[in-house]
């Protein structure tokens, strides 16, 4: 691990060296690959330069302690080698996370699709509760969402909403919600106080550029239409919808929500971009042998992941067997205590596939 660490305070003091040449800004492409290089090293080197510190006071005072003769002295050096020793033990198993292999998509931003499942009315409610709740935890992170397609269900909710996230770590915060959410609660059009189940399909696919996936024009088939539903003075009026089919998958992806046509067709290509690079990437996570592989993406959209118990205020996320007792934080936005332990879960998997090997 050490080895590795070197080479990383290496490359780290290289690049810091090259950006010091004159004229490096000059090719704008180049530079701002090393600025991102570099700022992910740093993480790296900042925990590795803390822990050589505390490893050589660690040493120091060993030192006191074999040649001090002062009983106070030696005692505050115990005390003192005792923190030591603990902080040393915190920086390596950071250090150890940090050198894990990266999931390539961590840093993209995202397509967020919601989709009502079982249930009905009641399923497309729970969908549009769970969008505002992603929506709050997107503003508190300083990300940006905006809305690509979004149809209303019967008696409110949404039946569908797809939308954009843009901002730092979005995928590596929000990969672990793909999957299907179960809703359990007593219906405001219940009588009879019966509790209903109804279930919200949530899929977070990392955004693919163009240059990521080829598609050949020909395999599409593009058509526009009048929009429909609430939407202003111009819906109905022109046009503006569009509908792209991907011929050889199937994929169909309807947007309407842009003001013109050109808008959404340049977000119907974007979402169908991203899902065709997931398809991608889910075939080859079924082919790879590395247990690793297996793990990115976690939450496959048929997979049941988590229930949200109204009557019990209480969330069970079923992958980790994690149960919170803050449904309506939860649903007000605040959804790290169901991020965090899934991702220190999952570090933790990966350490030890990576120790087996």
């Amino acid at each position: 691990m050490f080895e590795k660490l070197n080479e990383v305070e290496s490359r780290y003091e290289q690049i810091n060296q090259a950006l010091m040449e004159p004229g490096v800004a000059d090719d704008q492409t180049k530079y701002r690959k090393m600025m991102k290089e570099l700022s992910e090293l740093e993480k790296v080197v900042s925990v590795f330069r803390q822990f050589k510190k505390v490893r050589d006071n660690i040493q120091g005072n060993k030192q006191i302690l074999s040649e001090e003769k002062d009983e106070d002295m030696r005692a505050m050096a115990k005390e003192e080698l005792s923190e030591l020793e603990d902080e040393k033990s915190t920086l390596e198993d950071q250090l150890k996370i940090l050198l894990l292999p990266k999931d390539p998509n961590d840093e993209k931003d995202v397509i967020l699709e919601i989709r009502a499942g079982a249930g009905g009315d009641e399923a497309s409610l729970f969908a549009s509760e769970l969008f505002r709740a992603y929506t709050h935890y997107a503003s508190t992170h300083g990300w940006s969402m905006e809305i690509m397609s979004l149809s209303e269900g019967n008696a409110g909710g949404y039946k569908e909403v797809i939308a954009e996230i843009h901002g730092e770590g979005v995928y590596s915060r929000l990969k672990f919600e793909s999957g299907v959410h179960r809703v359990q609660r007593v219906p405001k059009t219940e009588a009879s106080g019966r509790i209903h189940t109804s279930t919200v399909t949530v899929a977070v696919i990392p955004e693919a550029e163009e240059n990521e996936i080829k598609i050949d024009q020909n395999d599409l088939r593009i058509d526009v239409m009048r929009a429909s539903g609430a939407g202003g003075q111009s819906v109905n009026r022109t046009e503006s919808a569009v509908r792209v089919t991907h011929i050889p998958s199937g994929i169909v992806v309807y947007c309407q929500e842009g003001k013109s046509q050109h808008s959404n067709r340049d977000k119907a290509l974007k979402i169908l971009y991203s899902r065709l690079l997931a398809l991608e990437e889910e075939k080859a996570r079924k082919e790879a042998s590395d247990a690793r592989l297996s793990q990115i993406g976690t939450g496959d959209r048929s997979e049941r992941i988590r229930t949200y118990n109204f009557p019990q205020t209480r969330i069970t996320d079923h992958r980790i067997g994690l149960t919170v007792h803050s449904l309506n934080e939860v649903m007000g936005g605040d959804i790290n205590p169901l991020i965090d332990p899934l991702i220190t879960h999952f570090q933790a998997e990966a350490l030890k596939n990576q120790a087996a090997r």
